[in-house]
């Protein structure tokens, strides 16, 4: 491998980047589709009726067919190994359609579930969910609440006894107490807890929580109140479906909250009839695109984009999660909320839109810091929505969003009023000492968004711990004189490369475009880990066919997998264009 290689494939990769906008010079991608996805909006539509609805069922419930794999299974993505969750909701789905194959998908269905869960009686059925999820019924009622709708748990209302209840009217109080609640789900599945609530109150056994049913009415506003105006609530497939589902068991089918739930998802079906997870991570995307072209992104591009990332900053209370202005969410959509990870990376790509000095800029990105300081839990580490929900491991502070938020304050440290300097100054030693108590014993950090499906329990330290180190890099008492945690950290992604050059999730695990990029832009600012780094180059260099192949590395909502097609363009572009600015390549 040369130099001029290098600059081929970079010129390659950052062509198709730039071609990959729309036309508006928005990043949008293209989630992969979902057989869960697909599952729970089928079921739904199916059960809500209506000529239209019923069609766009018969799609989804088409497109299960055509993709169960050879064991009678599904996964969460085409490329996906299956699972229970999964494979459940599509059973569900196709009990009863008249698709043809429906019945064959069935039964096979039948036979990997059987042996995943020992038999199909109800409640070995009910067991096996409720103990992949554990404490967290955020996504185990809603899977429950489905197979009892289609009969797979038996007789109603019985078979509800397998259904945990959830306490919507829990719901109905104060936001600012919902931290100290211990509610059973996460912050942002409340339209969850309130639908699936009902559902199991009004369906299940009389005597279940009878004390709820006078809250019904206020729970039932609030889940009005918490829909955006796309009618997905979080632009989430699943989280929509489940809703849907709900109310129109509950006999609710016709009340306007359902409805707008129906629409957006005939809204939403791909025309193969599959659903993706979530309408499009157009923010996050455009953020990642922005930084990963630096100062190769044309200026002629840059007002543009710079005007369409500013106005997608909140400026008011968030009527979902009750955040204060100044953050930025996933997509540009109405269901978006704010969330630490776009808010940094927002933060980051600004510079590359402008001025430090720039007093619109500067105020934007005083307003996120400050957001992103409120938002910090007491042990100093970020989560994701909500400040202090740290019960279930999605609300939890996470290493690799702690990072990102010290990449975006070391940015903009210098440029901010002297008051946030000070808060900043104060929160940057805390989130240290957060990332140093979170680093694993073999040096290694673990992402809470992202994962390896193919890795020991599903975890991905090659993405936690490159960005964690990226982050480090940018503090200079650190890349100085790195201490001994920082040099573990360094170590224990140095112990994961393959033979090839290449990374994957974890040792062992083959490499992929993503994770092999990621670990190359960590370590390229570590003078004493840049040859290694080339390696990585070489691999990205010498597999340009893999480009066109996504990993499904992404987690949504629990345990969800997804890929998004620009992963490995975005990631890539951005390790090539680092290595071919490094000071002392070595090519």
């Amino acid at each position: 491998m040369n130099r001029l290689e290098v600059e081929r494939c970079y010129q390659l990769c950052r062509d198709r980047l730039l071609a990959a906008r729309d036309e508006h010079g928005v990043w949008r991608g293209e989630l992969s589709s979902s057989a869960l996805s697909t599952a729970v909006a089928a079921f739904a539509l199916r059960r809500l009726g209506g000529a239209a609805r019923l069609r766009a069922a018969l799609q989804g419930e088409a497109w299960l067919v055509r993709t169960a794999l050879a064991d009678g299974s599904w996964g969460d993505t085409p490329v996906s190994p299956g699972n229970l969750s999964t494979t459940l909701l599509a059973w569900a789905a196709l009990r009863g359609s008249p698709r043809a194959g429906a019945s064959t998908a069935v039964c096979g269905a039948e036979v990997w579930v059987h042996r995943q869960a020992g038999n199909l009686g109800p409640a070995a059925v009910a067991a096996a969910v409720l103990g992949h999820y554990g404490a967290d019924r955020t996504f185990a009622v809603p899977i429950l609440s489905q197979c009892a709708l289609a009969g797979i748990l038996g007789e109603s209302p019985a078979c509800w006894r397998l259904v945990p209840q959830l306490p919507f009217a829990l719901a109905v109080l104060p936001r600012a107490t919902f931290g100290a609640l211990g509610l059973p789900v996460v912050s942002y599945a409340l339209p969850a807890l309130i639908a699936l609530g009902i559902v199991r109150q009004r369906c299940g056994p009389r005597a279940a929580l009878n004390w709820q049913r006078p809250f019904k009415p206020a729970a039932l506003r609030r889940l009005a109140r918490l829909q955006p105006a796309s009618g997905g609530f979080l632009e989430a497939v699943p989280l929509t479906g489940f809703v849907a589902m709900s109310l129109r068991a509950a006999g609710l089918g016709d009340q306007p909250t359902a409805t707008r739930c129906a629409e957006f998802l005939l809204a939403t079906q791909r025309a193969d009839g599959s659903w993706p997870i979530d309408s499009n991570l157009a923010t996050w995307l455009s953020t990642l695109g922005t930084v990963s072209l630096g100062a190769d992104l044309p200026t002629a591009d840059r007002p543009a984009l710079r005007t369409w990332l500013l106005g997608q900053q909140f400026r008011q209370v968030h009527p979902y999660t009750g955040a204060a202005p100044g953050g930025w969410g996933w997509t540009d959509l109405p269901g978006a909320v704010p969330d630490a990870d776009d808010t940094a990376g927002a933060l980051l790509a600004l510079p590359q839109l402008g001025s430090l000095a720039d007093p619109e800029l500067r105020g934007a990105a005083e307003a996120g810091l400050t957001w992103l300081l409120g938002l910090a839990n007491r042990d100093g580490g970020t989560p994701t929505f909500c400040r202090g929900w740290g019960r279930l491991p999605f609300d939890r502070s996470c290493p690799d969003i702690t990072a990102h938020v010290l990449r975006a304050a070391a940015v903009w440290g210098p440029a901010v009023s002297p008051a946030l300097r000070r808060r900043l100054d104060q929160a940057v030693p805390a989130a240290l000492r957060y990332l140093e108590r979170s680093q694993r014993p073999d040096g290694s950090w673990l992402p809470l968004w992202f994962g390896n499906d193919a890795a020991p329990e599903h975890a991905n330290p090659v993405y936690g711990t490159a960005r964690v180190l990226r982050a480090l890099s940018d503090l200079p008492q650190l890349a100085a004189a790195p201490p001994a945690w920082v040099q573990r950290g360094l170590e224990a992604l140095l112990a994961r490369q393959a033979d090839d050059g290449g990374w994957g999730g974890d040792q062992g695990v083959a490499p992929s475009v993503e994770e092999t990029a990621l670990a190359v832009t960590a370590l390229l600012r570590w003078p004493a880990t840049r040859a290694v780094a080339t390696r990585g180059v070489e691999w990205l260099v010498l597999h340009p066919e893999e480009i066109e192949r996504p990993r499904p590395i992404g987690l949504y909502f629990a345990s969800l997998w997804y890929y998004e097609a620009l992963y490995p363009l975005l990631f890539a572009t951005e390790a090539l264009r680092e290595w071919l600015a490094s000071p002392d390549s070595p090519l």
